[in-house]
């Protein structure tokens, strides 16, 4: 007997990529937990209860958005998102507070993110907007 009213669980895997729905490109997944701790007032959104997506594109106004095309764009969020930002006092690590200009002005700051990356004193999974690492986003020397 079928009961109409039971909730069912779908056992598919969300996929790795996803379109962005405003400008149709496709993007890897990012944390409930990082989107949380960048969201101005994350209690208004309700959300949860599906995969999300981080959009990289510096030209999109989409920073983060979910399997049902639902947008979290950037005037919602309380981070200054640096990757989508020109300005040379953009972030490209949130951990240890470094701009992109301290980043091309002193080697010695991408040593000491690495080193620190290395003993997990590094907290990317919250600070950074992307949930992942900031190295690949250091100006490269």
């Amino acid at each position: 007997m079928n009961d109409c009213c039971e909730q069912k669980t779908s056992n598919r895997t969300p996929p790795q990529r996803f379109r962005c729905p405003v400008n149709g490109k496709e993007y890897g997944p990012v944390g409930l937990k990082t989107i949380l701790h960048h969201l101005a007032e994350p209690w208004k959104k309700g959300l949860g209860g599906q995969s999300y997506y981080f959009c990289t594109d510096k030209d999109c106004e989409v920073v983060y958005f979910g399997l049902d095309n639902s947008v979290i764009p950037k005037s919602e969020l309380r981070t200054c998102v640096g990757i989508k930002e020109q300005h040379p006092e953009r972030l490209v690590c949130y951990c240890f507070g470094v701009s992109y200009a301290v980043a091309v002005s002193d080697g010695v700051v991408v040593d000491f993110v690495k080193e620190k990356t290395k003993q997990s004193l590094c907290s990317c999974e919250t600070s950074n907007p992307s949930g992942h690492c900031c190295l690949k986003d250091f100006p490269k020397q």
